[in-house]
């Protein structure tokens, strides 16, 4: 058996993306909105923290799509998630013990532009009343490239946007028809265009593999358009069929699917495309451009994960705003309600938002940290993690995969090889106490 048929192997099984540790499925209505409090109360008012704003609304619901999202038929229905939006930030930010710096603010959705630019800008004022906002620091939002023109990203540099994520996915006709996503090459061309004259250059891509009728070829095609444009990040994401957890993926024909074998081909292609026009590659499923700030953080071991992906942001503290958005304290994590019409409610009644969390414990905070070190690493050293646990069970279950030239083993430290770097999320799970064998939880680990 060759190690690609062992890669292959392996990138069938089901394990989690691992943008936190635990994971949000371990999340329980135990912590709520008086843990949530008392967490935000006890922040370090010194200590600057990064900002989430979640907008879960889109004018058109593709039919892949596994977030937290709604389609807004009515313009009331978005100006009331506007002003919820914006009395969430008044509550927490009554509870926070000084107006805390900010060291990244960060707009997701859902299509967050959906706000307008004046629900956009009240939003802002609203932040920037209760933390600092500090200039030129990196402001980021995801844009539908179909819905953006001129005027747009002119507003948007003036708010002091600087970096933008396109939603691009998959660029051949046949795919858009399957996916409920029709956006020819032209349309993100425009958009990268109007973008850069606002003087808005840093640029991402999304990209899905896994999608109905993709092929290597189709895969290649979109990849050789997507490198014209220039951006300077690449994600890109295996799509994960759940059509039992959302509805809209009922309309995606599950026999079009590509196997778990031409998955590992499609994927792996996108990383020889990327690498081989000199994109710096960024754990599993990021590349950059060498001069990028995240493949300099690669290159200095400065990476960090968490749930927008793969990030420079070093920021330990992070509160999210809006509908399911997560937040990470140093107590725990926070989720807020996913259903739109009870977050408004909850807000609007001055109550947080909060419907389950979680309370770390040193070993969560201690396996968090090996996790976080094997994704954008490839390799940890448990001693120096967690001198005071051996993980003799966890390395006694990786010697399989040793013998498979996935990894070596030495001592206390793991290092993927280059073959097994793709399939680190399985050698992350072996550290995850909370796992289950329940295999329609997650996605494959390629």
């Amino acid at each position: 058996m060759t190690s690609e048929d062992v890669v292959r192997r392996y990138a069938a099984m089901p394990v989690p993306r691992y943008t936190s540790y635990p994971t949000a499925m371990e999340f329980t209505p135990a912590v709520g909105p008086a843990e949530h409090s008392l967490w935000l109360r006890r922040l370090d008012p010194r200590e600057s923290v990064s900002i989430y704003l979640h907008v879960p609304y889109c004018r058109a619901l593709c039919h892949y799509c596994g977030c937290h999202t709604k389609l807004a038929v009515r313009d009331e229905v978005i100006r009331a998630y506007g002003r919820a939006l914006e009395e969430e930030i008044a509550l927490v930010g009554e509870m926070l013990p000084a107006r805390i710096p900010t060291a990244r603010v960060a707009w997701g959705g859902g299509t967050p532009s959906i706000l307008g630019r004046v629900g956009l800008a009240s939003a802002l004022r609203v932040l920037e009343r209760h933390v600092e906002l500090k200039p030129g620091s990196e402001h980021s939002i995801e844009l539908d490239p179909r819905n953006v023109d001129l005027e747009l990203t002119r507003f948007l540099a003036d708010q002091g946007i600087n970096r933008v994520s396109l939603g691009v996915q998959d660029l051949d006709p046949r795919v858009q028809e399957a996916i409920g996503r029709i956006q020819p090459a032209s349309i993100v061309e425009h958009a990268v265009d109007l973008l850069r004259v606002a003087g808005i250059n840093r640029i991402n891509f999304d990209l899905i593999y896994g999608l109905p009728h993709q092929t290597v070829e189709t895969i290649r095609a979109t990849c050789a358009a997507v490198a014209q444009m220039n951006p300077q990040r690449i994600a890109f994401f295996g799509y994960a069929h759940l059509p039992g957890r959302r509805a809209n993926q009922k309309r995606i024909d599950a026999s079009a699917l590509p196997d778990a074998v031409q998955r590992f081909d499609q994927a792996r292609a996108i990383a020889e495309f990327f690498e081989d026009r000199g994109f710096i590659p960024i754990g599993i499923d990021h590349f950059a451009a060498p001069d990028d700030g995240l493949a300099l953080a690669a290159r200095e071991g400065r990476l960090h994960r968490n749930f927008q992906g793969y990030t420079d942001d070093d920021r330990p503290i992070l509160i999210g705003f809006g509908a399911s958005a997560v937040s990470r304290l140093p107590d725990g994590f926070v989720q807020n309600v996913a259903d739109n019409p009870s977050y408004c409610r909850k807000v609007a009644s001055h109550t947080l938002a909060t419907m389950r969390g979680w309370r770390f414990d040193e070993a969560d905070r201690a396996r968090a940290q090996i996790i976080e070190e094997l994704m954008c690493n490839f390799r940890v050293d448990l001693g120096a993690v967690d001198p005071q646990h051996d993980y003799a069970d966890e390395l006694a279950l990786l010697r399989p995969l040793a013998a498979d030239g996935m990894l070596e083993l030495k001592g206390g430290t793991i290092r993927m090889t280059r073959t097994g770097r793709s399939i680190v999320r399985v050698v992350a799970a072996v550290f995850d106490r909370y796992r289950t064998q329940e295999e329609k939880r997650f996605s494959p680990a390629i």
